[in-house]
């Protein structure tokens, strides 16, 4: 028997014909806002047709709610399973501001997780979720897509504000009371802070929103391609999210940027965020659900971070200013931390750019571990503090009992640095308690501003930061040493690191102190006539190999106190 040749072809075409009929078929499941009542006039309250429409998808199994161009002003929007938001061009959904005497509003912020008394661990920013824009909680296969855009004008960025002017409102002059009623104020003076201060000044009443997305115990969620501008205390908060990919945002806040808090198995790439008050990619480790929950297995890639004035990230002028509202220069880094009760573990950061902010910071002061941090491919300018600062210590706010952690296995490659402020170089600070282990500097630049004194070199640096030994690098104060400063660490490898002064430094370039193991190859540490290289204070284990200017060094004994 012989086989037709265009028998194959013809069943291929005849199944084709057979799948686009099926589809047309099939109509797609998409919800139009506008077809539940939404306006999208910036004049009326959309956020009921908007939440109708959630409820249509989700009772229909699922589905995408659309919103075609237009302004949706509105309150809480509550997230289901199997929902899209598609933000599509020319749609702004803008946070309404609460009437005066917050009788209309946002959801109201729900019971905090755990324990009862697990509140004093957590401030009230990080320990409520339902207070928000969008939120969403116990969910799966849940998405925000653009490329429209969301506006938090009338959220609040906590302490106790109902909602921030815009930077637009504040340049024209815009008066307008945004003081909460009396008997909210006196409701949150009534609250009785825990042993740590904590729920704290963010404490805000029912009816406030603080957030422009927040999402609680969700798995299988992606966020791609829209804008957040103005997001309030957080642009996103994500707590104990899993599967979860963020991918092409542009966020221009006046507080946090993103904050990854508990979650596993997170893909950031390809994201801008310009927040000058507050950190812009943040992961974090908190008590918020009411127990310890790592962040882990988290990818932070090809992301940009900026501190410029809110706002003129998105509009190209990049304006910078000095009023900061928390001081010492703007903030808009990657920071692991300060939350760390859970810990970090399996991190890597890569391929990413700091412009006019803080440095990359690296944080566990709650009793967790953070171990197996990988960073490579960074840039850095215009930095205002430290340009790498690790911390193990020993705040320590959570249950009783609660130890220092761990700071373990952290490699930090291929990093260019410039303009970093003469205030502090690299600062490794461990604790008497608890050293961090097995840390790499590899293949770094930094160019410094300089101009450090004989006096400041005699500076002792104190162990702990003050207000309740928060971690910020300038809570130090001036260091000892202008390039690096390491305490209480053990297992340090220093390889083809280059540090320059644009003005005279007469500090140590180095500072080593309470250090087991430090190996140094490679490394152009110039120092400035008549100061030293290395100050060393009970360093046991000291080497210098490869290092034009210095000499070949092998030191196994104990230093108590020496400089080279």
């Amino acid at each position: 028997m012989k086989l037709n040749p265009m028998l194959p072809l013809r069943f291929f075409l005849a199944l084709m014909v057979s799948v686009l009929a099926a589809s047309a078929q099939t109509p797609a499941r998409v919800f139009d806002v506008r077809a539940f009542g939404a306006k999208g006039d910036g004049v009326a309250i959309d956020s009921p047709a908007i939440n109708s429409a959630i409820e249509a998808a989700a009772a229909a199994g699922g589905g995408t709610v659309h919103f075609p161009a237009g302004t949706y002003l509105s309150f809480s929007v509550r997230l289901k399973s199997n929902i899209t938001l598609y933000l599509d061009s020319g749609a702004t959904l803008e946070a309404a501001r609460p009437s005066s005497d917050l009788s209309s509003g946002y959801d109201a912020p729900e019971p905090t997780a755990g324990p009862p008394d697990t509140n004093q661990y957590e401030d009230f920013g990080h320990a409520h979720w339902h207070n928000s824009l969008i939120w969403g909680e116990n969910l799966e296969n849940v998405a925000i897509l653009g490329p429209g855009r969301i506006f938090g004008k009338g959220l609040s960025r906590g302490a106790s504000n109902r909602f921030d002017l815009t930077p637009e409102e504040r340049a024209g002059g815009t008066k307008i009371d945004n003081a909460l009623p009396q008997s909210a104020k006196d409701a949150i003076a009534a609250v009785k802070p825990g042993p740590f201060n904590y729920p704290g000044k963010d404490t805000l009443p029912a009816g406030v929103g603080n957030k422009a997305i927040a999402l609680k115990n969700c798995r299988n969620v992606t966020f791609r391609d829209f804008t957040i501008y103005h997001g309030g205390h957080f642009g996103i908060l994500g707590t104990g999210v899993d599967n979860w990919t963020i991918d092409n945002l542009k966020i221009d806040t006046n507080r946090d940027g993103m904050d990854i808090d508990c979650c596993q198995n997170v893909r950031v790439s390809n994201c801008s965020v310009n927040s000058p008050n507050d950190d812009g990619i943040c992961p974090k480790s908190s008590y918020g659900l009411g127990y310890a929950r790592a962040t882990e297995n988290l990818t932070i890639t090809n992301c940009y971070v900026s501190g410029f004035d809110e706002g003129s990230l998105l509009d190209g002028t990049k304006k910078r200013r000095d009023d900061h509202i928390f001081g010492h220069g703007p903030t808009g880094r990657i920071k692991c931390g300060t939350e760390s009760n859970g810990g970090f573990r399996n991190i890597t950061i890569s391929n990413c750019v700091f412009e006019y902010s803080r440095g990359l910071a690296l944080e566990s002061v709650d009793g967790a571990l953070m171990e197996d941090i990988t960073v490579t491919n960074i840039t850095m300018r215009d930095i205002v503090n430290a340009p790498i600062y690790v911390r193990l210590g020993t705040r320590l706010r959570g249950p009783a009992g609660t130890k220092v952690g761990t700071a373990k296995r952290i490699k930090i490659d291929n990093i260019v640095v410039h303009n970093a402020p003469a205030e502090a170089g690299i600062l490794l600070a461990g604790d008497p308690a608890g050293s961090i282990e097995d840390i790499a500097l590899t293949n770094i630049f930094i160019d410094y501003a300089g101009g450090g004194t004989a006096k400041d070199a005699e500076r002792v640096v104190p162990e702990y930061e003050d207000n309740n030994r928060y971690p910020e690098p300038f809570r130090l104060g001036k260091l000892s040493s202008w390039g690096l400063f390491a305490r209480h660490v053990k297992n340090l490898t220093v390889d083809g690191i280059e540090f320059r002064a644009v003005q005279p430094d007469l500090r140590p370039v180095v500072w080593l102190e309470d250090v087991v193991g430090a190996s140094f190859d490679r490394s152009k540490l110039p120092a400035t006539t008549g100061a030293a290289t290395f100050q060393l204070k009970d360093v046991t284990g000291f080497e210098v190999h490869n290092s034009p200017g210095l000499p070949e060094t092998h030191r196994p004994e104990k230093i108590a106190g020496e400089k080279l």
